[in-house]
């Protein structure tokens, strides 16, 4: 997972070289090749070299090296004395010392060592373990090995026409057998108020144009189809006339349509249900019965379910879908676009967030909160997913890129940014898998980011 190398780095009386320093699951490795050519003892005197990880207030003292001159280490022998370089040390008499010797050393990995620095201590003792020299010399740094591979965000595809629109659902009463309008029947003038704000919301700005308005009407499968299909017709007309007054629209601003019983909607609330006779309710709506005769087998076969269904279920199907077209303006200057980011940033398209997000620095807050804005506004879009997904792992949130990176669609770049992520969640096995397909594909990328994963292994 990690590693930190250095060239040789001496220290009084010895060489270090070819250090290596690798956490390797739960263990701390620490290897090095130590030259000692040069090194001289006096008869009555050691050398002592210990290695420590140190980082900040946390140290390790790893096991030590002691070279002994003569005299000395026969007087430890002679009085069974302990060795300065520890039980778990390597001791060596000056004249046997080896030139060279490999130190390889094994202790628990812990978090505090992410960062540590290996320093080599050199004590040089004399009588009595007085230290007479000491000596710290700094030979590398541990750092966990990441991986940093290339991001590689897309563009959108730019819209020549911005079209948008907004819909909704309104459920207007009408007294019996009546189809005019009367706005202050029941809750009629609220559901009134839901069309009038939707429209209102793009008629008054001065970046939209109006383009259509689109009435579709339903009625509930009570009563025979012929009535039913009249005044569903006849219900959208006058609504349609209604708004039209209200705004002048030309006559042909406002289409219409209409389906007389809205058995789809029926079927998806049966469907939801824990009806006793769920089943052969479905099957019923299913089959090819004709309307009147589907809605008596259901109401006079299953009357405690019809009576559900018509209580909770019917209100709903009388009601009026509507749907307000319009056009948005593009925006080529980026203060503008900035200003619309902060204030409407629905209005934008998806490639003036990208144009947007260009300005910002990676890992930037600006650069995350212009791509979670635009796959709000554009949730089932492939490239605001792929985008967002590869914002939230530049800033560390894995979590957050996983959904999105289901919904990134499956263009080169999104099978390499789901390999990547695969890397970052350790699944080393799929990130490859995936980088290799997207290498495949023409990402180059990937082969780097291959690279670096086969090391971290």
């Amino acid at each position: 997972m990690c590693l930190a190398t250095v060239e040789a780095q001496n220290v009084d009386g010895a060489k270090v070289d070819n250090l290596h320093l690798k956490q390797d699951g739960n263990n701390m490795a620490v290897n090095m090749e130590m030259d000692f050519t040069s090194l001289d003892v006096a008869s009555n005197r050691m050398v002592v070299f210990t290695p420590m990880l140190v980082n900040g207030n946390d140290s390790l003292e790893l096991s030590s090296v002691g070279i002994y001159g003569r005299r000395r280490y026969y007087n430890h022998l002679r009085n069974d004395m302990e060795l300065i370089s520890g039980a778990n040390g390597i001791s060596y008499r000056a004249s046997q010392t080896p030139d060279n010797i490999s130190y390889n050393v094994v202790v628990p990995y812990q978090k505090w060592m992410n960062g540590a620095y290996l320093v080599m201590q050199r004590f040089e003792y004399g009588c009595c373990n007085k230290v007479l020299n000491e000596q710290y010399s700094q030979l590398g740094v541990f750092k966990e090995k990441c991986l940093a591979p290339q991001y590689i965000y897309l563009r959108p595809v730019p819209e020549l026409t911005k079209t948008r629109s907004l819909s909704g659902s309104a459920y207007i009463d009408f007294l019996v057998n009546r189809i005019d309008i009367v706005p202050a029947y029941r809750n009629n003038q609220v559901e009134l108020d839901k069309i009038i704000a939707t429209i209102d919301s793009v008629r008054n700005d001065s970046d939209i144009t109006l383009n259509a308005i689109s009435i579709k009407g339903f009625a509930s499968p009570e009563g025979t189809y012929e009535k039913n299909e009249n005044l569903a017709k006849n219900r959208t007309e006058a609504l349609k006339l209604y708004v039209q007054k209200l705004y002048d629209f030309a006559p042909d601003f406002i289409g219409t349509s209409y389906e007389a019983e809205d058995w789809a909607t029926l079927r998806a609330f049966v469907l939801a249900s824990e009806l006793p006779n769920k089943k052969q309710i479905l099957s019923l709506i299913d089959g090819e019965r004709e309307p009147d005769n589907k809605e008596w087998m259901i109401k006079t076969t299953y009357a405690d379910d019809y009576k559900v269904m018509y209580e909770q279920c019917y209100p709903d199907l009388r009601r009026s879908d509507y749907k307000v077209e319009y056009t948005i303006r593009q925006y080529k200057n980026i203060d503008e676009i900035k200003k619309i980011f902060a204030e409407s940033p629905q209005k934008l398209s998806l490639e003036e967030f990208y144009l947007l997000a260009q300005q910002y620095d990676d890992n930037s807050r600006e650069l995350n909160d212009v791509f979670e804005t635009a796959v709000r506004m554009y949730p089932n879009d492939s490239v605001a997913n792929l985008n967002a997904a590869i914002s939230e792992m530049q800033n560390g949130d894995y979590r957050s890129a996983e959904p999105h990176l289901k919904k990134a669609g499956n263009s080169p770049e999104a099978i390499y940014a789901r390999g990547i992520h695969a890397a970052f969640v350790k699944d080393y096995d799929r990130a490859i898998e995936l980088l290799q397909q997207a290498l495949g594909q023409g990402v180059e990328a990937a082969a780097n980011a291959i690279e670096q994963i086969n090391e971290i292994k």
